[in-house]
């Protein structure tokens, strides 16, 4: 994945990321841009040698499900946790990644934020 197509993966995932109710977007200790809610992280991203790895907080029961399928694999160091990942998403992965990462957001974000979030939707 050239520079230009990381580019394009990380604005695809701030729009989504960044539309949903307080996230903001910082940069962690690891060079990784990190999405936040109420100071918890529900979005992890950064950049390899393998290219662009995308990280989203789960629960046990997705991430089984998710693990299943050829292009997740669980987060290292934090997979225990549900911690789902995968690596340079395709353009058809977008329309489940959204929903992933919402669920994310939800996992992670203060019960007002989620009864805003249910009430915008």
């Amino acid at each position: 994945m050239n520079s230009q197509d990381t580019e394009r993966t990380l604005e695809k995932l701030r729009n989504i990321c960044l539309s949903l109710p307080e996230a903001i977007e910082v940069i962690d200790g690891f060079g990784h841009n990190t999405f936040k809610i109420n100071g918890k992280s529900f979005v992890i991203s950064g950049e390899s040698e393998k290219g662009f790895n995308l990280s989203f907080k789960s629960d046990r029961e997705t991430q089984e499900l998710l693990l299943q399928k050829e292009h997740f694999y669980k987060t290292p160091y934090i997979g225990h946790h549900g911690w789902v990942s995968i690596k340079n998403p395709a353009e058809e992965d977008w329309e489940e990644l959204s929903d992933l990462i919402q669920e994310a957001y939800l996992r992670a974000a203060p019960k007002r934020l989620v009864k805003k979030f249910r009430e915008f939707v």
